[in-house]
């Protein structure tokens, strides 16, 4: 590490936090990243032949993710089943602020290192859970990934078209919403520990940091009506602003907010058609809502006229809440994220050329930390266990014994 990358993690929000990363796939490594990038020390702790989202077919591409989720950590393998693991990893937790797991719940606890177990050495220690349900509560032992809590949150229910079956989000928002709110509570119990001396036990629920964003479908089942369908497509979740959707090109889609009159009337000027804004049926919002179907087939003939792109231009030109709509191609390539260094190339060393991203968290005058790859399984062995007085031999002995 240069001078300069060394002045820059010190400086860092996390400096001088050692994490422990006992997660997997996409829940918990999202959260310990984001701690990575904002100077934490984060080691990834994993199972005898890696984590399970290592393990995926890098040639399909399915191993990318783990490229995106846990660069700027270290590995080290672990056999916590094994007795002398079980050993080693108390000896880790002896020098740890925070560990963090994302297995069923009642996991840790069977293999001995349960939070009561990990206080005993550690008293000011950080402990973090997430899961699907939780760690109490009639839910607790359900079986939980992405999809399966996007059906119990009511995500799928309100997704897609009233007259088709319900539909799962194409992006793995139930995992991502969990370690977004795993990495708040661990950050906000760091700061807790900081005033107090005490450290805690943190129980994160997908389920829970989901229901939140539903605010809009939520909203109105409380409303006067009774006639709007769950899945309302791409209007708007309670029916309640127009138009709001997305609307043809004549080369793709673009999608068009108008959220009070003044957006209204700025997109009739985009249209040319400033003589509506007299119009009686579509005087305020409840007026354009009773009319939606008028309205959204009046702006779909406008918006087919035009080329995505020259379209958003004008829009744009005249503030009307507006975006096209995208091909992931396209969003890897952006110029926006790539110029704020969100995005950037790298040539990874498994899986070849790929676009990466750095933490959406900027502390504005604090750069961001060198980008380091995700690590090789259990590349840090030497480095970590080194420090526990575990010398060449005693790695050799430890993975004859499959304990690393």
């Amino acid at each position: 590490m240069s001078a300069r990358a060394a002045e820059i993690e010190s400086d860092l929000p996390l400096a001088g936090i050692r994490a422990l990363d006992l997660t997997q796939i996409y829940n918990g490594p999202y959260a310990t990243f984001l701690m990575a990038m904002a100077g934490a020390e984060v080691i990834k702790v994993e199972p005898p032949g890696g984590e399970f989202l290592r393990r995926r077919d890098a040639r399909s591409g399915a191993g990318v993710p783990f490229a995106m989720l846990n660069a700027n950590k270290k590995s080290v393998s672990l056999n916590l089943k094994a007795a002398r693991g079980k050993e080693l990893f108390l000896e880790l937790v002896r020098t740890a602020d925070v560990v963090v797991e994302n297995y069923a719940p009642g996991v840790m606890d069977r293999l001995g290192l349960g939070y009561e177990a990990l206080r005993a050495q550690n008293p000011k220690l950080v402990f973090a859970s997430g899961s699907g349900y939780g760690v109490s509560g009639p839910y607790r032992d359900y079986p939980a990934m992405d999809l399966t809590v996007q059906g119990m949150s009511g995500v799928m229910s309100t997704t897609g078209f009233p007259e088709n079956p319900p539909v799962r989000s194409g992006a793995a928002l139930c995992d991502f919403l969990g370690g977004v709110h795993l990495y708040g509570a661990m950050v906000t119990a760091l700061l807790r520990r900081e005033r107090t001396g005490r450290g805690v036990q943190i129980d994160v629920a997908m389920l829970e940091t989901v229901y939140p964003t539903l605010a809009s479908s939520i909203g109105m089942t409380y409303g006067e009506r009774d006639d709007i369908p769950l899945r309302t497509g791409n209007r708007h979740g309670g029916l309640s602003l127009c138009p709001y959707n997305v609307y043809p090109t004549a080369d793709s889609y673009i999608a068009i907010i108008c959220n009070s009159d003044k957006h209204w009337h700025a997109l009739l000027d985009a249209m040319e058609r400033p003589e509506l804004k007299e119009a009686e049926q579509y005087a305020g919002m409840r007026q354009r809502v009773a009319h939606m179907d008028e309205v959204d087939a009046m702006v779909a003939a406008w918006t087919s006229g035009f080329q995505r792109d020259a379209l958003f231009e004008r829009l744009v030109k005249f503030r009307v809440p507006s975006s096209p709509v995208r091909s992931l191609h396209e969003v890897i390539a952006d110029p926006h994220m790539h110029a704020r260094g969100m995005l950037l190339e790298i040539d990874h060393p498994t899986y070849g050329p790929i676009t990466v991203n750095r933490s959406p968290l900027n502390y504005l005058g604090i750069e961001q930390p060198e980008y380091r790859p995700s690590p090789a399984y259990a590349e840090d062995n030497a480095a970590i266990y080194g420090q526990l007085g575990i010398d060449a031999a005693g790695l050799s002995a430890l993975q004859a014994e499959s304990v690393i």
